[in-house]
């Protein structure tokens, strides 16, 4: 059970711990602490202590993270084997503190394969994926363990705990029993081996797509930059001089180097090769290609979940989501498809007559989608794209963010000397956050915000150490992960509306993080289609006019951001929704439909083409992530058949919206906020999603909510 979970502290007042934590362990704690291996080493100075960052080696992670485990185990032996009568303190409470030097490897771990990648470590993590896989097994196959766990469960039935010890009793007993802890014998061994392949697959497919995005570079000259802006032109230089090609301009196959460059190019030849690239990952028909390791992936996930006795995954998988079946997520997905697919068509219409107009005697294909949907932005609503851009500085954007949790959650964000703290690379920069009343320290935030060799694409959040208190009140280290490319020297990084909005989001990830008041570390989990509503929710402070007024100034000048280009934004709102959404929409309906279609025998790029083709697809534009570089659903399983998840979110989050819009001081009312606060980001998983949300709204979310935020035609009874 490999978590972001605190280190734990040994407490002399549990029982158990006066038992287990003898002197022979004693002695192999401090035998860990003076070990060489800096991976292994207690993380010391300030702040509670801090993650060793500056002193990683990737030669020292599959020592590290096989003694992690190695220790783990002794814990999870040491809770099954103890002769008392299983209790809450005993056994769960136990469970909670175990593994405390794994949860610290891990982090490396974590860095090194989404931030600082390298074929060398590639070639570790896949050695280390199915010793990873084996070490679950072990905990979760733990006979003796699962029967003290089931006891506790059992008797809490008859006489429930409090809130927040029932709901972790719940949460273990209900993980342990869907990773087959219920099973015989020889199902159990089966179960593990398919996990151990799963978990190799998973590895080599993330590292198939990251080769591709760091191999296919296109290089222009100076007469192929036509439409490109001074910022953008000036950055692809950098990259290309960096990758030993000075005088040349690279496009990286990354979505930040490609979205911008199909937006303004004005080369269509060279904007079908950008296209191709980054959608071809993946799936180039070479040693990289992925489609037969999903083929293989989608054969053992059903093989798995058919041990339990469900029919496919997506069953097994949302049994314990918000959305509870498959039927419920498919059903919200085709409530809002078909306005989404019209809309397309509706945009296209648009966009050819723009460019039957400009003689251009073309048919609008997916590489032309967004160079001509910023044109019809700009006939539409005079909008400009680039010109928006000059006033989306990240430094300043950086700010907004601050100022909104300032609001919001009360917090301070203050700037740690360069040094105090220690990172894994010069681009990622620290700050403190504190408490405005109180003062008192909340935990760190780190930001890494470029993209790099190495670094895999998107923005995501993640924590180094989350916040609990049965062991005594833990701070937390929390981090953002963009991809932004990195500007010339001198230059400011520029950031479209799109990317700024994301950078939102993410913090939003960041601030439940850091606002957590849960007692224990499996109440900090999530579930997966609700942990996407807090993120999507705190995008909504980016338009407020607090946060344009304030900090969207002109990256030259320094003058404020226009009143008449700020209103061409807010009626630009709804534009192109119908890609937006449909590109995501396509993404999320193959997940679930891959899931719960029978894959023997299934041939990956027949299936997404005759599906997407069963949904009417439009063919002006391709899913968000086609299937053979889809890294959310095939390496790993965190939103495998769960990608419907950002909508379900959606519906909460529009909703809750309209909640701030309707209150007298609209989205800093503090009444409302303080009420998000409480309900919506603090208890993290300590109570069900839905009752939560009641709690905070007074009632469930409606969908409607969602289809007046695109602009789409609002369903009657």
């Amino acid at each position: 059970m490999i978590s972001k979970s605190l280190k734990a502290v040994v407490l002399c007042s549990i029982a158990l711990f006066a038992s287990c934590k003898d002197d022979k362990n004693s002695e192999e704690k401090m035998a860990v602490n003076e070990t060489d291996n800096v991976l292994l080493q207690e993380w010391t100075g300030p702040y509670q202590g801090v993650p060793a960052f500056d002193k990683m080696d990737h030669n020292a992670i599959k020592e590290a993270m096989e003694t992690g485990m190695e220790l783990s185990l002794k814990d999870v032996v040491a809770i099954a084997n103890t002769s008392d009568a299983p209790t809450f303190e005993n056994t769960i409470v136990a469970l909670e503190a175990s593994g405390d030097k794994l949860n610290d490897v891990t982090t490396y771990y974590g860095i090194f394969s989404a931030n600082m990648s390298s074929p060398e470590f590639r070639g570790i993590q896949t050695e280390l994926a199915p010793k990873l896989s084996d070490y679950r097994s072990k905990v979760s196959q733990n006979e003796k363990l699962f029967q003290r766990i089931k006891a506790v469960y059992d008797a809490a039935q008859k006489n429930p705990l409090p809130a927040d010890q029932q709901r972790v009793v719940d949460l273990t007993y209900k993980q342990f029993e869907m990773n087959g802890a219920n099973l015989d014998i020889e199902k159990k061994k089966r179960y593990a081996a398919i996990n151990k392949e799963l978990s190799s697959l998973y590895t080599k497919f993330s590292n198939n797509v990251l080769h591709d995005e760091e191999n296919y570079v296109t290089y222009l000259n100076k007469n192929q930059l036509g439409g490109l802006s001074e910022s953008f032109i000036n950055s692809a230089a950098k990259i290309a001089a960096d990758k030993g090609e000075e005088g040349k301009y690279a496009i990286t196959n990354s979505r930040s180097s490609m979205d911008p460059f199909l937006t303004y190019s004005t080369e269509r030849d060279l904007r079908k090769i950008v296209w191709t690239n980054y959608y071809s990952r993946g799936d180039n028909g070479d040693k990289y290609d992925n489609n037969a390791l999903i083929a293989e992936i989608l054969k053992l996930r059903k093989e798995r979940v058919g041990l339990l006795g469900y029919d496919n995954y997506a069953e097994w998988r949302l049994q314990d989501r918000m959305a509870k079946t498959p039927e419920n997520a498919m059903a919200l997905m085709e409530a809002v498809w078909p306005a989404a697919i019209a809309r397309v068509d509706e945009e296209v219409a648009d966009m050819q007559a723009i460019a039957d107009a400009n003689s251009d005697a073309i048919k609008i294909e997916s590489w032309d989608y967004r160079y001509y949907a910023e044109k019809v932005r700009q006939k539409k609503y005079d909008l400009d794209s680039d010109e928006v851009k000059q006033y989306l500085q990240l430094d300043k954007l950086t700010e907004a963010l601050f100022y909104t949790a300032g609001r919001l959650f009360n917090y301070k964000f203050t700037p740690i000397e360069e040094g105090k703290v220690p990172v894994f690379h010069e681009d990622v920069k620290v700050w403190e956050v504190t408490d405005k009343a109180s003062g008192k320290h909340i935990g760190l935030w780190y930001l890494d915000p470029f993209a790099r060799q190495g670094k895999r694409s998107g923005a995501w959040a993640t924590m180094y150490r989350s916040y609990t208190s049965f062991q005594g009140e833990t701070n937390v280290l929390a981090s953002n992960n963009s991809n932004f490319v990195k500007p010339a020297p001198g230059e400011s990084v520029l950031v479209s509306w799109d990317d700024a909005t994301t950078f939102f989001h993410e913090f939003g990830h960041a601030l439940h993080f850091f606002s957590s008041n849960v007692k224990y570390p499996t109440l900090n989990g999530g579930v997966r289609d609700y942990t996407e509503f807090q993120s999507q929710l705190l995008e909504r402070w980016l338009s407020t006019d607090e946060v344009i007024n304030q900090f969207l100034v002109h990256h030259k000048t320094g003058e404020p951001i226009p009143a008449s280009l700020v209103e061409k934004i807010k009626k630009a709102s709804t534009f192109n929704q119908g890609f937006g959404t449909t590109e995501y929409l396509a993404s999320a309906l193959i997940d679930m439909k891959l899931h719960m279609a029978d894959p023997t025998n299934i041939d990956i790029d027949t299936f997404e083409r005759e599906a997407l083709a069963e949904l009417n697809m439009p063919e002006e534009l391709p899913m968000r992530h086609r299937t053979p570089h889809f890294g959310h659903v095939f390496s790993g399983e965190g939103y495998a058949t769960a990608y419907y998840g950002y909508m379900w979110a959606d519906v909460l989050t529009s909703d809750a919206s309209e909640a701030f819009k309707e209150a007298p001081g609209g989205f800093y009312d503090k009444e409302v906020a303080d009420k998000l606060v409480k309900y919506l980001f603090a208890p993290r998983n300590s109570m069900d999603p839905a009752e939560a949300y009641r709690l905070f709204r007074g009632r469930d979310a409606k969908i409607e909510a969602l289809m007046r935020d695109r602009g789409f035609p609002v369903p009657t009874e």
